[in-house]
């Protein structure tokens, strides 16, 4: 027997008071549905559907592909987010989990074990549950006399007595299809929030004499639904230190959890060290034994081994083996660095390459620029690569010198071997080997400051 998903994503999630759909507030650098989706990718089940509604168009363009979208026009509670499903599954004969896209820190073993337990004991039905010490805001789960669930009743609508019940509904189920579709027809909305509620299922099912089963225990940090931004940091607290978890377990330092902050899916080699203070995000790929930190930004960039950085910022970008970066730098999106490269203090690279083994020491601007292997840049050098209106390229040649507060007003040149006079606005292409010069002569006037201060003291000239 196989196994279908739906997943609830139509609502607007007023409470989070944000202008985005809920479930595309990131989590650790990933929408808290794509969560929700690769969990039940990695359950096994292959056939996945999504109901969405509100600004159901943003939603389908975020999210992962090999999913079949339906679409809830009016929100009119969970059961009738299920039944706009129906006509997706109408030839399916099989089991259909149902959970909801804002509760990311469910995991595969869970959704598993709760499809396993349907499918061997034959329930019409399994709910997830889980025991909360404050189970405040959760639907209560009512069981008969053998201990299967006889219905679940929502807190609005809960007697004082079944609000002492401290078993909760998760809102994950299992259904046989063709039972569920049936019972959806027997809904009603006889409540007080006016609403279809799928849990309603459950009891149908149980009038018609059906079995409802219950997988009870679940850790109750799986069942962190995400309401609003409070619980958006809290949801993020708690899967940043799976992460960390793991990539520790990998064999990466960490010098502290409590200020270290790595998205999901970054990879990370073992013994590199993250020293505190450090985001790597999204999309970064780290190499074995680099040196990262501290309170340094990483975003979706591919670092090789033995790297330093230190207090720096690299965005989109390529460093390779053994080069050093920072203090205080930062490399902007389409940089490469090579080998052996070291980017140094207040230096900003922009959509450039730095070949193997070029130095820029401190305090320079390069900006579309391809810079030779083993060049040197002093202090100050600045490529003037923007006219107003375009951009231009500078190429500076292997082994070149570029000497302190130069600027080098692209497009321009430098060849190998070349050198450039500190202090010099180079407008020209430099041959290799020359060196370039151009700055105007100095000229030294004796007494000139006793002349001045004697007119300035005298009342003269203003």
């Amino acid at each position: 027997m196989g196994t279908a998903a739906i997943i609830l994503a139509a609502g607007e999630g007023t409470r989070m008071k944000s202008k985005y759909p809920k479930v595309l507030h990131e989590i650790c650098g990933k929408p808290m549905v794509q969560f929700v989706i690769d969990c039940v990718k990695m359950a096994g089940i292959e056939r996945l559907l999504m109901v969405v509604g509100h600004k159901a168009e943003e939603v389908m363009g975020k999210v992962g592909e090999g999913i079949q979208f339906v679409k809830q026009e009016q929100q009119l509670g969970t059961g009738h987010a299920v039944m706009q499903a129906r006509e997706a599954l109408r030839d399916y004969d099989g089991s259909v989990l149902i959970l909801y896209g804002d509760t990311p820190m469910i995991t595969p073993a869970t959704i598993k074990a709760l499809i396993d337990l349907q499918h061997e004991r034959d329930y019409a039905g399994v709910v997830l549950t889980a025991y909360m010490a404050d189970p405040a805001g959760y639907g209560r789960i009512i069981r008969g006399v053998e201990g299967n669930v006889e219905r679940i009743v929502e807190e609005k609508d809960a007697t004082p007595a079944e609000k002492e019940i401290r078993e909760i509904n998760s809102g994950i189920y299992v259904f046989k299809s063709r039972l569920l579709f049936k019972a959806l027809d027997d809904l009603n909305r006889d409540n007080k929030q006016g609403e279809y509620y799928l849990t309603d299922v459950i009891e149908i099912l149980r009038a018609k004499g059906f079995t409802i089963g219950a997988l009870k225990g679940a850790n109750p940090s799986e069942l962190m639904g995400i309401n609003n931004k409070k619980e958006l940091a809290e949801a993020n607290k708690v899967m940043n230190k799976k992460i960390l978890d793991t990539l520790m377990l990998e064999g990466v330092t960490i010098i502290d959890p409590q200020n270290t902050y790595i998205d999901s899916g970054v990879v990370i080699g073992r013994d590199t060290v993250i020293y505190p203070g450090c985001f790597i995000e999204k999309g970064s790929v780290i190499g074995e034994d680099c040196t990262i930190g501290p309170n340094s930004r990483i975003c979706r960039s591919r670092i090789g081994n033995r790297v330093t950085v230190e207090y720096s910022v690299i965005k989109n970008s390529q460093i390779d083996d053994d080069s050093v970066i920072g203090p205080f730098a930062y490399i902007r999106p389409e940089s490469v660095i090579g080998k052996g490269v070291k980017i140094g203090d207040f230096v900003e690279v922009k959509k450039s390459r730095i070949d193997d083994g070029a130095k820029i020491p401190h305090l320079s601007y390069v900006g579309d620029a391809q810079i030779g292997k083993k060049a040197n840049l002093g202090a100050g050098v600045i490529i003037v690569n923007y006219d107003g209106f375009k951009k231009h390229l500078t190429q500076i040649g292997d082994n070149a010198f570029i000497g302190c507060n130069s600027n080098l007003i692209s497009p321009v040149n430098i060849g190998d071997d070349a050198y450039i006079a500190a202090g010099s606005t180079i407008t020209r292409d430099v041959p290799e080997k020359a060196l370039g010069v151009a700055r105007n002569r100095q000229i030294n006037k004796p007494d000139w400051v006793i002349q001045y201060r004697k007119k300035k003291q005298s009342g003269g000239e203003k």
